[in-house]
């Protein structure tokens, strides 16, 4: 009887693990909400506090506030939070070389990437540009992690 439980107990585990820190449907709702909303109204602010700051390498850090700013304030056509691939989250665990020649890499491991278009129209036309940010979860609440230097 006690080697059933044990056997039980140890084939739920990792399904309890992921349950407890994957976001539900409502945290990701309101992560993408807020984020439209700041993007639109071009609040500056509420968009760096997406990001993850601690231990962010410097020039890193400056790259990534002007591109959250980069088109604050036009409306965006289409934002999403999607599962990661293969890809990605390669991508996401390897270690680079950041604009001042040091290794760096981001702090914390994403479970989704943020994909946003925006469509600009003026005189001239129109045209739409898309960026893609990883998205980790830290004390239950989503953000964009910058990377960090590694030691």
């Amino acid at each position: 009887m006690k080697i059933r439980l044990l056997v039980a107990t140890l084939s739920l585990a990792p399904l309890c693990a992921i349950s407890l820190h994957a976001g539900t449907p409502a945290q990701e709702k309101a992560f993408v909400d807020k984020y439209k909303t700041a993007f639109e109204a071009g609040d500056k602010a509420t968009l760096e506090s997406f990001l993850y700051t601690k231990g962010a390498n410097p020039m890193a850090l400056e790259f990534y506030k002007m591109m959250q700013a980069e088109g604050a304030g036009g409306k965006i056509t289409k934002i999403e939070l999607v599962d990661l691939t293969p890809e990605d989250v390669k991508k996401a665990s390897e270690v680079q070389t950041g604009p001042d020649g040091k290794k760096a890499q981001l702090p914390l491991k994403p479970t989704k990437k943020l994909k946003i278009t925006v469509e600009t129209k003026d005189a001239n036309g129109s045209s739409s540009s898309s960026t893609e940010n990883f998205v980790a979860e830290t004390d239950g609440k989503y953000v964009i992690p910058v990377p960090a230097e590694v030691k």
